[in-house]
């Protein structure tokens, strides 16, 4: 008995020190966040230029979507293998596969030869581009958990693969392609839109939101989180090559993981430029279909899954609170929800003077959202990855709300200039909303002239493309070409 509590006391220490481990991870990236903000960028564009001689990309300790690719296609083009749990219809992608999908047929798009290893659907008919003759698609059948059968797509894998001329470079989107299978391939990457490790955070702020008289050190999810870490800990370096789609998750891959810093490559996400961009006339035709009178001084806009873990509870219980408090606010602002789920059918309980819901909408549709909303809150609880509708809201030009994450916080509003950012509590949403109404539309379209001026530098399509397009020549296997791919000549200014 006393040895199975010695046991008990080790790991409930174990998950205590991870815990702690994961505050105090994040505080590099938020003391550079604060005290650099945008001059950040500058200062990474700064030290970039500023080199005597050719940088190795694969040691190269920031974004890569601070450097500048050429927008011409390389001379060699790459047969590519990718490795996703579902390719989506281009209008109802979720993060990870809006990410597979807006990356690959930008590839496709520069010429290079793709190959799709994916599992069918029966809810959604398979696209087909008809303007591009080079995306292939290896279809199967899910397993019964949703999964990509491994057995199935490494048989796929294997015999295209010896059809003629091998592939130069395997991507995989999370562990699409799983480890067991990935050991031996020098020349794949894995990109991770979440790990464990970040988890933890949002462990611990559903612990506390839930207001129990639990003792924190017995909750379950921790706990096997804890588990979960470790065991990522230990199958990680397999892959050989791993793409953290955040600085934090960067940091976290070479600090706690262990891995590398040659092998982890920092890749943040973009979203499509062309598509989300200010349009005045499209912003006043969405705000006139909708009948919002001009009476409204604020129109705050959220999008995406309204469910519990994008702290749909917190902002509900926020706003509902705010407008029995203040009438004047309640009178003057506007909240437009976009997306689908549980918490749309409470949020219209707020009155449709309040609060619109307008269920899911085409990406068309979405650039008319954004151009039509002042300002973009995204109230999620998730430490993982980084949310696409952020992006597009900054490069239509808006500034933006969002909770406290380190991926947030160290990538996207890196100072006061791109939005406001709170804790996870009522309390602090309140007061973050309230200041938002104080600064009023003239302030808030400063704030997104300049978040869109930073989001042209990092967070598009195309910038993302460029950066795993290199990424994807230096590791492909080619010795005589590979060396030349993987040095940066600085821009000299």
């Amino acid at each position: 008995m006393a040895k199975d509590q010695t046991v008990f006391f080790s790991f409930r220490s174990c998950c205590c020190i991870l815990v702690f481990l994961s505050a105090i991870s994040s505080i590099p990236l938020l003391y550079w966040s604060y005290f650099f903000g945008y001059d950040y960028y500058s200062y990474i564009q700064t030290t970039v230029n500023n080199k005597t001689g050719p940088i190795n990309l694969l040691r190269f300790p920031n974004a890569w979507n601070h450097l500048v690719f050429s927008s011409v296609p390389p001379q060699r083009l790459l047969k590519i293998a990718l490795f996703v749990k579902k390719w989506p219809a281009e209008h109802h992608a979720g993060g990870l596969e809006r990410h597979a999908l807006t990356l690959h047929l930008a590839l496709a798009k520069r010429g290079h030869e793709l190959h799709i290893f994916t599992a069918s659907s029966s809810n959604l008919s398979f696209p087909l581009y008809p303007t591009m003759n080079n995306p292939h698609f290896h279809i199967s059948r899910p397993t019964a958990a949703g999964y990509l059968d491994q057995a199935i797509v490494w048989k796929q894998f294997q015999a295209e693969n010896a059809s003629g001329r091998p592939f130069d470079v395997i991507h995989t989107e999370s562990v699409g392609l799983r480890y067991t299978r990935s050991k031996n391939l020098n020349n794949l990457a894995v990109s991770w839109h979440g790990i464990a490790y970040e988890t933890i955070h949002s462990d611990i702020i559903q612990v506390l939101l839930r207001n129990t008289t639990e003792d924190p050190a017995e909750s379950h999810a921790l706990t096997e989180r804890v588990k979960k870490v470790i065991e990522e800990v230990k199958f990680f370096p397999n892959y050989a090559h791993h793409v953290a789609t955040s600085d934090h998750a960067g940091d976290v891959l070479k600090r706690i993981y262990m891995i590398p810093e040659e092998r982890v490559h920092v890749i943040l996400n973009g979203v499509n430029e062309d598509i989300f961009k200010p349009n005045v006339s499209k912003g006043n035709d969405f705000r006139s279909n909708l009948g919002i009178p001009e009476s409204k001084s604020i129109i705050v806009g959220l999008a995406g899954r309204l469910v519990k873990d994008k702290g749909h509870p917190l902002m509900f219980e926020a706003l509902q609170q705010v407008f029995k408090e203040n009438s004047t606010f309640r009178d003057s602002v506007i909240v437009l929800v976009a997306g689908n789920g549980p918490w749309g059918i409470r949020y219209k309980g707020l009155g449709s003077n309040n609060v619109m819901v307008l269920g899911p909408l085409e990406q068309d549709q979405l650039a008319g959202f954004y151009n039509a909303i002042d300002v973009f809150i995204n109230p999620t609880l998730r430490a993982q990855g980084l949310d696409h509708t952020l992006l597009e809201a900054i490069l239509t030009g808006k500034p933006l709300i969002a909770t406290k994450l380190a991926s947030i916080t160290g990538s996207i509003i890196v100072n006061k200039e791109m939005g406001y950012t709170y804790a996870p509590t009522v309390k602090e949403l309140k007061k973050v909303l309230y200041k938002v109404w104080e600064d009023g539309r003239e302030i808030l379209q400063k704030k997104g002239k300049f978040a869109r001026e930073r989001g042209m530098k990092l967070f598009t399509a195309t910038k993302m493309a460029a950066a795993y397009e290199r990424l994807f020549l230096c590791i492909s296997g080619d010795e005589k070409q590979a060396d030349n791919y993987c040095i940066y000549q600085p821009q000299f200014i």
